[in-house]
Parts: structure tokens; sequence; C-alpha cells
């Protein structure tokens, strides 16, 4: 495995499942069925080719075998405006290839701002990743995990709550990529 994919999968295992900050991605996690694709993409053609393919493959591939994929940018998109203006491209991608409602991508970056919050606040570590992320779900999953929870609307102010008690070592152990 190399080196990015090594950090990626300790980011999830220690931040996303290991602080509960998505009570969906353990079990998929736990049982192997979370691919990582480490884009070697250095412009925005070839970063949407990566896409297309990704999501190809769970077009191919039940879900019990792959649940979801994690695309890893290391060679662009280091600028989170940047990375937002990209994520336009991808909703055209999912439309023109007909994948709205089947699927849908989450966003995670290093630089990770919610609007209408500071830089420094607690929530934008929710979304805070090594690399800059393209997570591709299976709306059908996502729907069920929603039916399967007792309460998805208290999941951001759980997070929220959850991270601002991290103590200052816990925040610089944890998230030691965000230099």
């Amino acid at each position: 495995m190399e080196p990015i994919e090594l950090e990626i999968r300790q980011w999830l295992a220690q931040v996303v499942v290991g602080l509960n900050l998505c009570p969906f991605a353990a079990r998929p996690a736990a049982e192997g069925r979370v691919r990582v694709h480490i884009s070697a993409a250095a412009d925005e053609a070839a970063l949407l080719t990566d896409l297309q393919f990704e999501l190809q493959r769970l077009d191919e591939v039940d879900s019990a075998t792959l649940e979801t994929t994690l695309i890893a940018v290391p060679n662009m998109l280091a600028d989170f405006a940047d990375y937002n203006d990209f994520l336009d491209l991808v909703d055209e991608l999912l439309d023109r290839n007909e994948w709205s409602g089947d699927y849908q991508v989450a966003s995670f970056h290093p630089h990770y701002q919610f609007a209408g919050t500071a830089p420094q606040d607690a929530e934008n570590l929710s979304n805070r990743s090594p690399y800059p992320l393209l997570h591709l779900l299976r709306e059908s999953s996502v729907e069920a995990a929603i039916e399967a929870h007792p309460d998805t609307a208290r999941i951001p102010d759980d997070n929220i709550r959850r991270l601002r008690e991290l103590n200052a070592q816990q925040r610089r152990q944890l998230f030691s990529y965000l230099k």
C-alpha cells in the first residue's frame, strides 16, 4: 500500500470512524469494502476521467464487495476555492452520465471550511482530510443508512460537539496532516 493510501486509511480509521463522525462508515471500512484510488491527475480532464472510471467500477461491482470509493487528489485542487469550483464539474458529470440519483459525491479537503465559519472553527474538522478527496457514495446505501439511523438530523451537531471537546493535544494528534 502506498503512503498516500495509508494516510487516508489512517484518517478514515482514527477520525471518521474513530470519532464516529459518520456512523455509517465503520461497517464498510471493517469489511474492506472501501476502495481508495490515488489519482495521478494533474488537470481537470484527467481527474474527471478518473472519476468516471471509478463510478463505472461502482456500477459493475456489487455493494457487498465494494460499497464506496475515496478518490485522493494529491497533485491538484490544493486551493479550497478551486476544489469547490471543480465540484460543479463533478455534478455535471453525474448528470451527463445519468448517475444523479444513483451516486452522490461527498467532499473532503485539508482546508475545508463551511460557509459562515472561521477557518479555525471546530466544525470544519469534520470535513478535513489529508488530501482533497472525492467520496463516491451509492445513493441507495445512503438512503438505507438514513432509514436505519434513529436521528440523522443530530449527526452534524453531535460532530461539532465531539470536535469541540477535543483538547489541543488530541487535535494535533488526530489532525497532524493539517499543517
